[in-house]
C-alpha cells in the first residue's frame, strides 16, 4: 500500500491510498505538480473530468484546488471502489465528485454534461485506446476546454480533431503531459 498526498487546496495534505497493483499506476508526484501547475488559473469554478481515474488522486486534487465539479471515470470494480474509499477522506463537503464505473469508450458516447478540463491517462502502450478517446471528446467539452493527456514519450497522440490541436508537450522524465486546446481560441 502506498500513500499518496494532496498537494494543495481546501484538502491539502490528505492522505489517500494506492494499492500495489500491476495495473493500478498513480500519476507520479512530480508529473502530478506539473499538471496542476499547468492548469492552476483554469481550474476555479470548472467541470473536471478525469477519464481513467486509478486512485481518484487526480480528480480529488482537482476538487480541492476549486473545481465545481470532477468526473472520475474507471472501468475497474476495484479502482473504483478505491476511488470511493479516497473521496470519502475528503472532509469538506464533495457532492459534486461523481464516481463511475465505466469503460472510457462507453462513458463517452454517453456523456450528457460537458467538461472545461479533461485528464486522460490510459493504459501506457495502448495508444488506439487515447486516440479513440480523444475523437469522442469533443461532443462532451466546452468550446474554452482544456485537454491533457500523459503518456511515455515517443507515444504522443496525434491531432484529433479539426477544432482541437496539441499545443505544447511537457516532458519529465519518461513521461510526458500534452496539452491540447480548441483552435479557434
Amino acid at each position: 500500500m502506498k500513500i499518496i498526498k494532496i498537494a494543495s487546496g481546501k484538502s491539502k495534505g490528505l492522505n489517500l491510498i494506492s494499492r500495489k497493483n500491476d495495473n493500478l499506476r498513480p500519476t507520479k508526484d512530480r508529473v502530478k505538480e506539473a499538471l496542476f501547475n499547468i492548469i492552476q488559473f483554469e481550474i476555479s469554478g470548472k467541470n473536471f473530468l478525469d477519464l481513467f481515474g486509478g486512485t481518484g488522486q487526480i480528480g480529488i486534487e482537482a476538487f480541492s484546488r476549486g473545481a465545481k465539479s470532477v468526473t472520475i471515470v474507471d472501468s475497474s470494480p476495484n479502482a473504483a471502489k478505491l476511488i470511493k474509499s479516497n473521496v470519502s477522506k475528503i472532509k469538506v463537503p464533495h457532492k459534486n465528485i461523481k464516481i463511475k464505473k465505466s469503460d472510457a469508450l462507453d462513458f463517452l458516447k454517453g456523456a450528457n454534461e460537458v467538461f472545461d478540463i479533461v485528464f486522460l491517462d490510459p493504459p501506457y502502450s495502448d495508444t488506439n485506446l487515447l486516440n479513440s478517446c480523444l475523437e469522442l471528446l469533443p461532443r462532451s467539452v466546452s468550446k474554452n476546454a482544456i485537454i491533457i493527456t500523459e503518456t511515455i514519450i515517443g507515444e504522443s497522440p496525434q491531432n484529433f480533431s479539426t477544432y482541437y490541436s496539441l499545443k505544447k508537450t511537457y516532458k519529465y522524465g519518461k513521461m510526458c503531459l500534452n496539452l491540447y486546446k480548441n483552435n479557434e481560441i
